[in-house]
């Protein structure tokens, strides 16, 4: 679900904010992620904004909320088409991994720096290993 380079206004960022919340709260469930590990890789700091956001997803989103929740997308996207037993899949992202990307860590330690830049990293080294864009 990329955003558009061209979706900068409030009511252009409205249209995609709803469902970007909610398909970020499957995958924070099924990743089975913990209220701070979710507020992280949505580079939220305040809880009450948090759960707003939970109890209500139509809101207007910042445009950083919707590109982290972009690069979410994509790498659980990725990882359903790497590892087709969704079990698995759902498990990769808190497993050790030993590339050099992760240096023995799972690739949620990275993505929890809190920087947009390590998701990208994350998709683009799942985007290399399906074969896909890099």
């Amino acid at each position: 679900m990329p955003v558009p380079a061209r979706s900068t206004t409030a009511t252009d960022r409205k249209g995609y904010s709803g469902a970007a919340l909610r398909t970020f709260f499957r995958i924070a469930g099924a990743w089975n992620l913990s209220v701070a590990e979710q507020m992280t890789l949505l580079g939220v700091g305040a809880r009450s904004t948090f759960f707003k956001w939970k109890k209500d997803p139509n809101t207007v989103l910042p445009k950083d909320t919707l590109e982290r929740i972009s690069y979410i997308l994509g790498i659980y996207k990725a990882l359903q088409i790497l590892l087709p037993d969704e079990t698995a899949a759902d498990e990769w992202v808190k497993r050790p991994n030993d590339a050099p990307l992760f240096g023995g860590r799972s690739a949620l330690d990275r993505m929890l720096s809190g920087q947009v830049a390590d998701l990208f990293v994350v998709r683009q080294y799942l985007d290399a290993q399906r074969g896909g864009w890099a």
